[in-house]
């Protein structure tokens, strides 16, 4: 299926991204107008009885999952040989996005993200569901600032055992556990809480915690080396989120926090004891009675929903009005630095100029 082709009752519009076994379309129903996301089998896979049964597991995932920051399953359908399934259109982009035209975020707003996936992760683990694979490329930003989980094109079903992958390396090496590197077949929770670590961690210092020229080297320091602290990157950033980072990132699964839940706690907490000592800060923490554990004042709400925007705005080096002004004012300058030349000294009478010094033409 491409651009302008029909699935059931949308027009499929620009791809919004290919995977190995997937297209994923945007596309708009004919009647309502509606704009969502379509991901499409990819034709050459389709016979492929294994692959299939992938996407009809994906398929499955997201049909029991429900919560405002995961992506939400809209439906799926088939068209002749083509089987594809329906999404939530997220427009705002995704946190890659973000962080390739900032670099890194704030630890305010680092928290904001993390708290908000950790909420995702939590939901994913109660049902049975590791995502594997989470990174800034998989967390799509709406306009107003929430943060969505999605692509579950390699998540496991803890359920489904003939479809484990036990024994399989399997995700983006960058954020790897040393448990999935090795293809252990006790893959759990703590799977995503070492993924996350590695995402806390490029979000506050803008790279993540291990690099090197291949995968090979990237593999080697998750299963043997010590992440280097974020605060050495930046002492502002506090030390206990320092600790969380550094307990996330603990090689054995049994290290690291409980699960999810309790990681946003720990996050909170930084907040709120970050607020008792800046009693004058702009932002301000409050406890709620609520699910989540902290709210933010609305003169700090929008700023995920700022962060998109920025994203999406060119770096513009053509005329700006600050140049037009410095050029302006460069020309007033030399203007009157002109006038002032073309004056005898002492008499205030002006010079003849180049041009009333000069004899006139002739024929």
């Amino acid at each position: 299926m491409t651009t302008g082709d029909k699935a059931g009752e949308y027009i499929l519009g620009t791809v919004l991204g290919v995977g190995t076994v997937g297209t994923v379309f945007r596309a708009v129903h004919q009647k309502s107008g509606e704009a969502v996301a379509i991901k499409v089998l990819l034709p050459q896979v389709q016979k492929d009885e294994d692959i299939k049964a992938r996407f009809y597991r994906e398929i499955e995932i997201l049909e029991r999952l429900s919560h405002p920051n995961i992506v939400e399953f809209k439906g799926t359908g088939r068209d002749g040989d083509n089987i594809y399934y329906l999404m939530e259109l997220v427009e705002g982009g995704t946190l890659k996005d973000i962080l390739k035209k900032k670099i890194r975020l704030e630890w305010q707003d680092a928290i904001e993200v993390g708290w908000q996936v950790c909420s995702a992760l939590q939901h994913l683990h109660n049902n049975g569901v590791i995502h594997r694979d989470l990174k800034p490329a998989n967390l799509f930003i709406s306009d107003d600032g929430k943060v969505k989980l999605g692509d579950f094109g390699i998540a496991l079903d803890v359920a489904a055992s003939g479809l484990t992958d036990a024994g399989l390396t399997v995700g983006t090496y960058m954020y790897m556990s040393p448990e999935q590197i090795r293809g252990e077949g006790t893959i759990g929770p703590e799977t995503d809480l070492y993924a996350f670590g590695c995402l806390l961690h490029e979000m506050l210092t803008g790279r993540p915690p291990f690099e090197g020229e291949n995968f090979a080297r990237i593999f080697d320091q998750h299963l043997t080396a010590t992440a280097p602290p974020v605060t050495i990157y930046y002492p502002s950033i506090p030390d206990e989120l320092g600790d969380i980072v550094e307990k996330l990132l603990a090689k054995s699964p049994e290290d690291r926090p409980f699960n999810a839940r309790a990681v946003q706690g720990m996050l909170a907490e930084v907040l709120i004891e970050w607020d008792e000592r800046q009693s004058d800060s702009d932002l301000k923490i409050k406890k709620r009675k609520t699910p989540d554990i902290w709210a933010v004042e609305p003169n700090r709400k929008p700023i995920l929903a700022d962060l998109v925007r920025q994203s999406r705005e060119p770096e513009y080096t053509g005329v700006t009005w600050k140049r037009v002004a410095i050029a302006g004012g460069v020309t007033v300058a030399l203007l009157v630095l002109g006038v002032l030349a073309s004056r005898k000294p002492g008499t205030g009478e002006d010079r003849p100029t180049t041009a009333e010094a000069a004899p006139a033409d002739t024929e």
